[in-house]
Formats: structure tokens, C-alpha cells, sequence
């Protein structure tokens, strides 16, 4: 029987010993070609079916950004990669923009991240072949069923794995990762736990596609908000007579058999509904409201809780053996505000994103922007990064997104090392003289204010009822400087 031909990879790269090392690396699972330079990687690229090609920043002739920025515009189906010793997150959202990296390998690598990281992107090139052929056939079809074809899409688009959560190499959020990644192999439940909007769900998505399980459904449940009946209802399922019109109802638990299931804010779970999923946990069975026969199950579960169970259970609001049943695998999801770097990454991408959606092209965030969006706490985490960027599209009148458009609270936010505060209300509860807290407020109203106005001191003065000299000489009082990007909107 005929194999499948293996997958080519192009490694560039102009030191010798870094190429025969990664070809040692890759050279029994792939067709590995090597270049010394862009241009003899750019003859190999045309002569050669390659999927993927891996390089190396720092060359004489170009930089790796540069070479790959090319690689895109002649051959966009082939996945790109880079390997860097270099993490500034400006540098690395340059490249995201530039040359559409599909993946960043920090210097030194190890040979199996380097292997998975080859897997992962010929899979992904052979996705995107089969989405465009199944494209070209779906022009010829009239369902109104999901097709196998919105399914690989959608899988293509959402992503499934850790490879989808965005963060830069020295993240504190990839600690969590590889420990999410080290539980997902074993069946065991899991609880997540980390203020709302940090991206429980998406780690306990790629937890599920990242395990024995993966083949089989994954979902998901929000408990907060959710009455206690109908909660149960959507859970255990309901037996016919229970329900109006006289329909049976099938439940989460028995939906996701041999699957995942994600419970958000378990710490909402009402003392009935605590006691069957401990049932579940122990028992592996439940029975449906309205029935009296137990159902087998044998799903994974993983909840996620915005508040400490620990206290919880101290104080008599959760049950402590469903509490230890969980915390088998107990991980902490870090918020925003304590992943400096991260933001700009995610900004840009939540950009990028958001504006396909919406059918509104747009390059990206300048510099300022993403200082100040660095700078902020973001105490809504991820929904909030979300909307703010949102709302920067929809008011955005150029294809760079500028620091005049982000809200008001969050340009008055001064810098800080552990994230910024988010209104004045610091300035009204600190210690200090009636005239130092004032200042600290004048200081914050004149960065908003001009940064709005683009650095135009005469319409940030005529807003403030303020001369142009007595700007200036607040301005200097308080050492207050424009970006250097902004310099030329400094006059009218």
C-alpha cells in the first residue's frame, strides 16, 4: 500500500551548527530542506512543495520578520515560524502584523518543542488545504445542516489546543499552561479558578483537545444567574411529563458521556445541585428530575470558579468532599493586570479579530495606545480588553488605531509597575495635603486630555479654559511630555 508522502519543512537559517541541530530534530518525521540565507531559501521555496517554513531572526541579509513578511506575500498557505532570543511584545506584534508568524520559538529550544511545533504547523497547513477544498464544494451544495465543512471551519477559527492561548514567552500564564497541559493527559477533574473574564473556558477547551478525550464533545455551562430548577433541568435532563408538551429532555452530563463537560462559576451551585455532581464524581451516575433509575455517565468534568472555594467551604457555603473531589488538579488562572506584556499581544489580535468580523480593515494600534493599554489594571480582564478594543474600532476614522480613541478612565491611569489605577478614587482615599491629592488629579485630567486631542495644545487648552501659556507651564510643573510619535500634532 502507497504512503503519504511526509511533510517538507524549510529550516533557514546562517549558522551551520543551529541548522544540523535542527535537522537532527526534525529529520525522521520530516522531508527537512535548509538554507543558509533568504535568497537560496526563496529559490528553495520556488522549486519545492514546502509546508512550512521555520527561521532564524538575526541573519546578514535580512531579518527573519523581513524574510517571512516576503514568504506571505508569495506564498501566504505556507505556515510561517520564527526563532528568537528577542521578546520585546512591540517587536513580537510587529511580526504577527507583518509576517503573519504563526509561531514564536525562544532561544535555546529544546528538540521536542521543536518537533511539536513542526507537527502543529504542517497540521495546520493540511487544515487549510482540506477548508479550501471543501470551500469549493460547498458552492455546489444547498444544506441547511451543519456541514462538515462549518465544523472544520469552525475548528480552524476557534482553534483547539494550548497553541490558541495568546501570551508572550515569559508570561506568568505560561506556568499555568504547561500545568494545564501536564493534567490534561490524566482523567482527572480539574478546578480552574481566577477572577471572571480570564479565560477559564478557553484553558478548559484546550485542556479537553489536548487529552484521550479529544475526539469525543466538549461543553460548557455557566452556572452564575441560572435558577436552581433549570439548572438541574439542563444538567441531569428531565423525564417525559415533566417538562410542557410532554418531551424528555437530555441533560449535559449524559450529552458529554466519554466527553468533557465546563461548569463556570461552581461557587453558584445551589446545595441539590452540589450533591448530584458529587454523586457523578463518585458514583459516575445521576438521575434525571422526574425520574427514579440512576443514568451512567463516564464524562470529565472541569469547573471553574471566580472566588476561593476554600472559603467557601469554611463558611458553610459549599460542600468541602465536593470541593476536595475537584481539587484533585486545582490550577489559578492569573488576571490581566498581572501579565505585563501580555496585553498588547492580545489587543492586537482581539484587533485583528474583531475587525474581520465587523468587515472594517484596520493595521493595528500605534505605540501610545498600546502603552496605555499596557499601563491599565483591567479589572474586567478579557471581556473588558474586548470591548475597549471594540470600541476603538468603531470609532476609529484611520487604519491605525490611535491613543485619542481609548476611554477617558483609562488615559487617566497613571503608569505603575503592578498595573494602573482606574478613576481618581486613589487621589480622593491617599494620604498627603489637599494640594498634593489635587495635583495628582490635574496631572491625570491634562494626559487624558491631551491625549485626546492628539498632543493639540490649543484645543486641549480651549477644552480646559486654560491659555496656551498657562498649559505650557502646567505642562512643565508637572514634567508632562508627548510621545515622541505624537510630536508633530503638538501645534494647530
Amino acid at each position: 500500500m502507497a504512503t503519504s508522502p511526509r511533510p517538507a519543512i524549510l529550516l533557514v537559517d546562517d549558522e551551520p551548527h543551529s541548522l544540523s541541530a535542527m535537522r537532527m530534530a526534525l529529520e525522521d518525521e520530516f522531508d527537512v530542506l535548509t538554507a543558509n540565507g533568504a535568497r537560496e531559501a526563496e529559490k528553495l521555496l520556488s522549486e519545492e512543495w514546502v509546508q512550512a517554513v521555520i527561521c532564524d531572526q538575526r541573519m546578514p541579509e535580512m531579518t527573519g520578520v523581513e524574510f517571512l513578511t516576503r514568504v506571505r506575500e508569495r506564498w501566504p498557505e505556507t505556515v510561517r515560524l520564527i526563532v528568537t532570543g528577542y521578546t520585546d511584545a512591540s517587536a513580537m506584534v510587529s511580526a504577527i502584523n507583518d509576517a503573519g508568524i504563526h509561531q514564536f520559538l525562544t532561544k535555546p529550544w529544546h528538540p521536542d518543542q521543536l518537533l511539536v511545533a513542526a507537527r502543529n504547523a504542517a497540521q495546520l497547513f493540511t487544515l487549510s488545504r482540506e477548508n479550501e477544498r471543501l470551500t469549493l464544494e460547498m458552492r455546489f451544495l444547498n444544506s441547511t445542516t451543519e456541514s462538515r465543512l462549518e465544523k472544520r471551519r469552525k475548528a480552524l477559527r476557534e482553534g483547539m489546543g494550548f497553541e490558541t492561548i495568546l501570551r508572550t514567552p515569559h508570561s506568568p500564564l505560561s506556568g499555568v499552561v504547561d500545568a494545564a497541559r501536564r493534567f490534561a493527559s490524566f482523567d482527572l477533574p480539574v478546578l480552574l479558578t481566577g477572577e471572571p473574564g480570564t479565560g477559564k473556558a478557553q484553558l478548559a477547551r484546550a485542556m479537553h483537545y489536548g487529552s484521550l478525550r479529544s475526539d469525543k464533545p466538549f461543553y460548557e455551562l455557566n452556572l452564575a444567574g441560572m435558577p436552581a430548577d433549570l439548572l438541574e433541568i439542563e444538567l441531569l435532563g428531565a423525564k417525559r411529563g415533566v417538562l410542557s408538551g410532554g418531551v424528555a429532555r437530555i441533560g449535559l452530563l449524559q450529552k458529554a458521556d466519554r466527553g468533557t463537560l465546563y461548569l463556570g462559576a461552581i461557587e453558584t451551585a445551589a446545595p441539590a445541585l452540589q450533591l448530584a455532581l458529587l454523586r457523578v464524581l463518585t458514583e459516575g451516575t445521576f438521575t434525571p428530575v422526574g425520574g427514579q433509575e440512576s443514568v451512567g455517565t463516564n464524562m470529565r468534568l472541569i469547573c471553574g470558579s471566580g472566588t476561593c472555594l476554600r472559603t467557601r467551604v469554611a463558611d458553610g457555603l459549599f460542600r468541602g468532599d465536593l470541593y476536595f473531589a475537584l481539587c484533585a488538579g486545582e490550577i489559578a488562572v492569573p488576571p490581566l493586570r498581572a501579565r505585563r506584556g501580555d496585553v498588547a499581544l492580545l489587543a492586537q489580535t482581539l484587533l485583528a479579530d474583531i475587525s474581520a468580523q465587523h468587515g472594517k480593515p484596520v493595521h493595528g494600534l500605534d505605540e501610545p495606545a498600546l502603552e496605555f493599554l499596557e499601563n491599565y489594571d483591567w479589572p474586567g480582564n478579557m471581556r473588558e480588553l474586548k470591548n475597549e478594543i471594540t470600541r476603538m474600532l468603531v470609532f476609529a476614522q484611520e487604519p491605525v488605531l490611535g491613543a485619542d480613541l481609548i476611554s477617558r478612565h483609562i488615559l487617566q491611569a497613571p503608569p505603575g509597575e503592578d498595573g494602573a489605577d482606574r478613576s481618581a478614587d486613589s487621589a480622593l482615599t491617599a494620604e498627603g495635603t489637599l494640594k498634593d491629592r489635587v495635583e495628582l488629579m490635574e496631572m491625570r485630567i491634562l494626559r487624558e486630555t491631551l491625549t485626546r486631542h492628539r498632543w493639540n495644545k490649543s484645543r486641549a487648552a480651549a477644552e480646559l479654559g486654560l491659555s496656551r501659556v498657562g498649559l505650557r507651564a502646567k505642562l512643565d510643573r508637572y514634567g508632562i511630555a508627548a510621545p515622541v510619535t505624537d510630536n508633530e500634532n503638538e501645534e494647530d
